[in-house]
């Protein structure tokens, strides 16, 4: 259609004939100027071209390589999230460890703190019959000391008593002579 009111313009009238004035006719009805139109054309085809190729063509590729980066942003996005979840997973994992080890630690210290308690029950009851035994023994020597003064106080009571029963003096080998016997009768009693 372009190309034959383009033909209709540039000939004029005269050059198409009857069709022509038919052109020229319905453009004369609507008020349009074909030279004009042409030119109007014309121009706006080159600004179209322009806007096409210095506006729409960086304004689309922008936006294509917006949506690229758009893309590719979602994809890391799910990369990270994909790495978060592993990490949450490790994560627990440790802490899961960390508890069995602690639990582990735990009982061990339990363990080892019940031994040294059965260790200082024992060594308490050792060295309690070893306190009982040697104040077993020592009072064992007390005793054998108060009884050796009970004799030898014994012995010389029944010599003073002898003296006195008999009303003489005794010597000293007679007075242990008799100390000596009464030590002898008192260490069978």
């Amino acid at each position: 259609m372009f190309s034959i009111l383009l033909a209709a313009a540039s000939h004029g009238p005269e050059a198409t004939g009857e069709s022509a004035s038919g052109i020229t006719k319905l453009f004369n009805q609507f008020g349009i100027d074909a030279p004009l139109f042409l030119a109007q054309a014309l121009s706006f085809t080159i600004v179209a071209v322009l806007l096409w190729k210095f506006a729409f063509k960086p304004v689309l590729a922008t936006l294509d390589a917006r949506n690229a980066k758009i893309e590719q942003s979602l994809k890391d996005a799910e990369a990270a999230a994909l790495r978060l979840a592993e990490a949450q997973k490790e994560a627990e994992a440790l802490i899961a460890r960390a508890r069995v080890e602690a639990g582990q630690q735990f009982e061990a210290a339990r363990q080892a703190a019940k031994a040294f308690e059965e260790k200082a029950r024992a060594d308490a009851g050792a060295q309690a019959a070893d306190i009982v035994e040697k104040a077993r023994q020592a009072n064992e020597l007390e005793h054998k000391r108060l009884l050796e003064q009970a004799r030898g106080e014994i012995a010389r009571l029944v010599v003073a008593t002898t003296e006195q029963v008999l009303a003489k003096k005794l010597s000293d080998a007679d007075r242990a002579a008799y100390n000596e016997a009464a030590v002898h009768e008192l260490a069978n009693v």
